[in-house]
């Protein structure tokens, strides 16, 4: 009978929603954690159906907890009963499991444990301390448990994981969810050890490179190339686990999804902790990105919330359409912020960006700082996530060049350069177009900036030259090309000058004047865009970039937005529509102001339009609205209402 409900519910969601469900679910997930207990079902679907829940996180962790590594038979019952009841409820469910943490609970000096049963297992540091950990040392572990971080080249391991990972995907559930697949660098005192140094991933590194971990480069020197080829194999170790486990998960399960929580955004720490989304989008279903800047969304700053909306931005160019589920968090005791306005910003936020929400207590994955105010927020998203979640195309982008292995090996350069560029184009409102190594030959843009790529491999080097014959247009910055994607010092570190010579529209600007420009918001936007005010900026380099853009032959914008300083703006084809997605940050302040100053009279000119063309918005929270404007010559002028969170502004 559950398998007929499923089957109703499927036809349902297809006949009524004008989307499949069973195809793209996890495109529209917008969520919360739960227990998964057989008696907790009840409360769970409840809880889904009066929240709005769509996409259903249940924590019942078999791998991470060494009792049901070893035996998981009433874990797996409760699985497969959660994955009955959200089918029946035209719903779907996935499940939490661990990636390469185990913990053992209720440790006593005569019990089993993980590390004391399988010392060899361990992740280990350069001097061959296991990863081992306690109470107080993360707030998941509990009095009298041990914590063990796992080397996943340990052969035995391994067959056990992905044995349970089958199980797992074989009741039924509709997603398996791995928790934070890392070398555990993130821990306090592990942060700089580069591990795993434990005697299988030493072996593996050495049958691969010939290098021995142990002997042949001293962590953390960049300079050496032993110590890129293990920064490399780390790196390369998760995403080949990652695929691991989808091979195992649609081998029992072919429509079950696999979905890796990530802490690590587009800085170093990819590189530290090994597992870097560019590299894992390709070899998952989706990531589920625990990414925060400023903390969470109450103590955030106008400066943290766009470099918020950048990561987002970017993981999205990443997946090349595949979903980004936002694990961020909205509010922790700040006395001055009410938490509906945390919430309500934060979700604003990951909508005008095309991610999905998760929301939380404080710093859990399940539970809400406002449950009336997650309703709210979520009944808002299911009525509007058709426009939210469709493709997003590109009209007439400037293109920016996102370099994995620049910001690997140069992230103290690369990545404020690419955070200075990005935020030129926000402020200038550019339609922009996020390009990397993958997507490089097929890019849409005709203006590409390279800001200090300094790795730049030949094949990119090649595709480079191809998209120039185009009669495209190149920038680059400070020492792009002076690397090659090894690290290695370029044999010709003149690249871009010759490119300059036989590609009349290629500019090399000296210097990083996207860094400079990156360092004065640092130092400036923060308590001017508190105020409602944006700083007055003046750099050479900075004026020329703006200056190339605007006279390059071919660049024709689609949309023009004027009187919008604060606000940040996507732009888009949408359902071939121009589309706009607008947020404001204008007044915000970390831990006292959660409610913006509205941003009015905020101009919006449409490009080669039809005279009966008018404008749709829809404010977040609110409901759509007709705007007449001014057509002339085939532009058509609008005048927003004010704008207080955001909005999604559609010419029809």
């Amino acid at each position: 009978m559950i398998k007929y409900n499923f089957y109703l519910a499927l036809l349902f969601a297809v006949l009524f929603t004008g989307r499949s469900y069973a195809q793209d679910w996890t495109h529209y997930v917008r969520t919360s954690g739960h227990g998964c207990e057989i008696n907790q079902l009840h409360s769970i679907m409840n809880d889904a159906r009066q929240t709005y829940l769509f996409g259903i996180e249940v924590d019942n962790d078999i791998t991470g907890r060494y009792n049901s590594l070893l035996v998981p038979d009433l874990k797996l019952k409760a699985i497969k009963a959660m994955a009955d009841s959200a089918h029946a409820a035209r719903n779907f469910a996935f499940v939490y499991t661990a990636g390469l943490e185990c913990i053992t609970d209720s440790v006593v000096p005569q019990s089993r444990t993980f590390l004391r049963d399988h010392p060899d297992w361990a992740q280990r540091n350069k001097k061959g301390y296991p990863a081992l950990f306690g109470f107080g040392d993360a707030f998941w572990i509990s009095e009298n448990s041990e914590d063990v971080w796992i080397a996943p080249y340990a052969p035995e391991w391994r067959k056990l994981y992905m044995k349970r990972i089958r199980q797992i995907a074989a009741t039924g559930i509709d997603g398996v969810y791995i928790d934070i697949p890392y070398w555990m660098t993130h821990f306090t005192g592990w942060e700089d050890t580069w591990a795993s140094f434990d005697v299988y991933t030493v072996a593996e590194f050495k049958r691969r490179t010939g290098f021995d971990a142990l002997t042949d480069f001293k962590p953390g020197d960049w300079n050496d190339p032993e110590f890129i080829a293990w920064v490399d194999f780390r790196i390369s170790s998760m995403t080949e686990f990652m695929a691991e486990i989808d091979k195992n998960v649609k081998s029992v399960n072919p429509a079950c999804k696999t979905i890796a929580e990530i802490y690590p955004g587009i800085g170093e720490e990819a590189a530290r902790v090994g597992a870097d989304v560019y590299d894992m989008y390709p070899v998952v279903d989706v990531i589920a990105h625990e990414y925060n800047v400023g903390n969470n969304s109450a103590q955030r700053e106008p400066l943290d919330w766009t470099e918020y909306m950048i990561g987002m931005y970017t993981f999205k160019a990443f997946a090349e359409g595949k979903p980004s589920w936002m694990l961020s968090y909205s509010w922790d005791k700040e006395d001055s912020i009410i938490p509906a306005d945390a919430i309500e910003n934060l979700a604003m936020s990951q909508v005008m960006a095309g991610t999905n929400s998760w929301d939380a207590h404080r710093f859990v994955m399940g539970g809400s700082n406002d449950y009336e105010a997650r309703t709210k927020v979520y009944k808002w998203i299911s009525e509007n996530e058709k426009l939210i979640y469709a493709p997003r195309k590109t009209m007439a982008p400037v293109g920016i060049y996102f370099s994995p292995k620049t910001r690997s090996y140069f992230s103290d350069d690369f990545t404020p350069a690419y955070l200075g560029m990005m935020n030129l184009l926000l402020r200038e409102h550019i339609e922009f177009e996020i390009v990397t190594p993958r997507t490089l030959s097929a890019t849409n843009c005709k203006i590409l900036i390279l800001p200090d790529v300094k790795c730049v491999s030949d094949v990119e080097y090649a595709q480079i030259q191809s998209w120039l014959k185009k009669g495209n247009t190149l920038f680059s910055t400070g020492e792009t090309a002076m690397y090659n994607d090894k690290r290695e010092i370029s044999s010709n570190q003149a690249r871009m000058q010759e490119l300059s010579g036989v590609y009349p529209n290629t500019v090399h600007i000296n210097g990083n004047p996207e860094s400079a420009f990156y360092r004065f918001l640092k130092e400036n936007f923060n308590t001017s865009a508190s105020n409602g005010n944006y700083p007055a900026f003046e750099n050479k380099g900075i004026n020329q970039i703006l200056d190339l853009i605007q006279k390059t032959k071919g660049y024709s914008p689609v949309i023009k937005i004027e009187n919008a300083a604060l606000c940040v703006a996507q732009i888009a084809n949408v359902e071939n529509k121009p589309t706009i997605f607008l947020a404001n940050f204008s007044g915000l302040k970390g831990r006292l102001n959660a409610n913006p100053f509205p941003e009015k009279d905020i101009l919006v000119t449409f490009y080669n339009v039809k005279q009966d063309a008018h404008a749709i918005i829809i404010p977040f929270m609110g409901k759509p609205q007709n705007i007449k404007g001014e057509w002339k010559n085939n532009t058509l002028k609008i005048i927003l209402p004010p704008i207080l969170r955001g909005a999604i502004v559609q010419l029809n």
